[in-house]
């Protein structure tokens, strides 16, 4: 049968290490002129001491972690807003805008695949390899909703820079079939932000 889902990005489930999960999240600043960023999409520090979302494939990348949310008063009516996504523009510039990020280090994802793994034994097989985002910086303004998902081509166990660790297959039984795209799997940031020197660099 095929899988329920669609692409929503990345979504936190729990902890590595079976720590109690709050799902809580922190504050960090978003410039005026930062492009749109989702619920559910990868987020990265700037040398400017902002969040902005991650690239397409997110390579390379030191994440700080998930986009949740945000706050920021509106240039049009003067009131506060409180939305599930960044639209990329909209904002009273003498007033910061605000963004609510997944920041844990140890924060385990849900993702959903863009394409088949064939069979379950290909998908077991994944999990401890690496791979990177497809569409990490699109979403809906409709929805607020991240349309970011894992690249199952992209799976490889010898690449360092790549953003995603697979660690587990989700127990969901409508999205667990994997001859189909859209299998959720669970994910951990490679190379978090939080726990490098240099936040802002890239993975060499």
């Amino acid at each position: 049968m095929a899988n329920a889902n669609v692409a929503f990005g990345l979504k936190p489930i729990n902890l590595a290490g079976g720590s109690p999960n709050s799902n809580g999240t922190n504050a960090y600043f978003i410039k005026s002129d930062a492009s749109a960023i989702y619920q559910g999409s990868p987020v990265i520090a700037t040398n400017d001491g902002t969040i902005a979302i991650s690239t397409a494939s997110g390579d390379t990348k030191k994440h700080l972690g998930v986009f949740a949310g945000c706050e920021y008063v509106s240039s049009t009516t003067g009131e506060k807003v409180f939305g599930n996504f960044w639209p990329g523009s909209g904002a009273d510039t003498n007033f910061d805008i605000v963004g609510f990020v997944y920041d844990n280090p140890f924060q385990r994802f849900a993702i959903a695949t863009d394409a088949t793994f064939t069979n379950r034994a290909t998908a077991l097989a994944a999990i401890f390899e690496s791979t990177q985002l497809n569409g990490g910086t699109g979403g809906s303004s409709t929805t607020g909703v991240s349309s970011a998902s894992l690249d199952v081509a992209g799976i490889d166990n010898t690449d360092a820079s790549l953003p995603l660790k697979i660690v587990g297959l989700s127990q969901d039984v409508e999205n667990e079939d994997y001859t189909a795209a859209g299998a959720t799997v669970i994910v951990m940031f490679n190379n978090h932000a939080l726990l490098d020197a240099n936040s802002e660099g890239v993975v060499s």
